[in-house]
């Protein structure tokens, strides 16, 4: 299985990236990305199930981070850019890919760098492509929702002209466990175990309402943590309360 699919993703990344860089040579906007994160989802084997109003342009996407399939879904799913740790950009492929997609990438050890990224937040939503963040910083077993780290928030709190704030929940539901990322767990090992799932995964992704405008970004994040959290299947029992 995960041979069929690691040659699925390759043959959809040849086919993908001509059309893709003539759209650019030609100036235009193009879709090619969006769609290679689309069939490559499905392509793994995922079946999202998409519940609420779908998203807007400008749209500030706050989600759970349980995985790297969480960039193929809500890329493929809702046309979103994302903001990413700076060494994405050095990663070989994957850096090029995720620059196709206007990632936006930050440093976010570097405290004296904070004001100038919320300063390129907030000139990335003013472009129609939506932007997501995962603020718990890291990936997890899908069984507990980390802590939000608020510091980006800043750039939404309050949210500028025309921008609304979007908590989205990725729930994998029973598949949780096959997808999320197992402590000590290396990068390649983790991504030979998903592809080599057998089967299908169903799982919904939760648009949620727009949150309401917040001064505090601290309090911003704690709304967006209890709507998440509250929409997950996956959680515990106390932290789905």
């Amino acid at each position: 299985m995960f041979g069929l699919r690691l040659a699925g993703l390759i043959a959809l990344l040849l086919a993908f990236v001509p059309p893709h860089l003539l759209t650019k040579w030609v100036g235009g906007r193009s879709n090619w990305p969006r769609r290679f994160l689309y069939w490559g989802a499905l392509t793994i084997g995922v079946r999202p199930h998409v519940q609420g109003k779908p998203i807007e342009a400008h749209s500030f996407i706050i989600a759970n981070h349980l995985s790297w399939l969480d960039i193929l879904i809500l890329g493929g799913w809702t046309g979103t850019a994302f903001i990413a740790k700076a060494e994405v950009e050095q990663t070989p492929l994957i850096g090029w890919i995720a620059d196709q997609n206007r990632t936006l990438y930050v440093e976010r050890s570097a405290r004296g760098e904070v004001h100038h990224q919320v300063k390129r937040i907030a000139a990335a939503l003013s472009h129609d492509q939506p932007l997501t963040v995962f603020p718990e910083g890291t990936t997890g077993n899908g069984r507990k929702l980390l802590p939000f780290r608020s510091t980006l928030m800043e750039a939404v709190a309050p949210p500028p002209p025309r921008v609304s704030v979007r908590p989205v929940a990725v729930d994998y539901g029973s598949f949780a466990d096959v997808v999320g990322w197992h402590s000590g767990e290396g990068g390649i090992a983790n991504f030979k175990r998903v592809l080599g799932h057998r089967g299908t995964m169903v799982m919904t992704v939760h648009l949620l309402d727009p949150l309401p405008p917040a001064e505090d970004r601290k309090a911003l994040a704690r709304l967006a943590h209890s709507a998440i959290a509250a929409s997950l299947s996956s959680l515990a029992a106390p932290e789905a309360l």
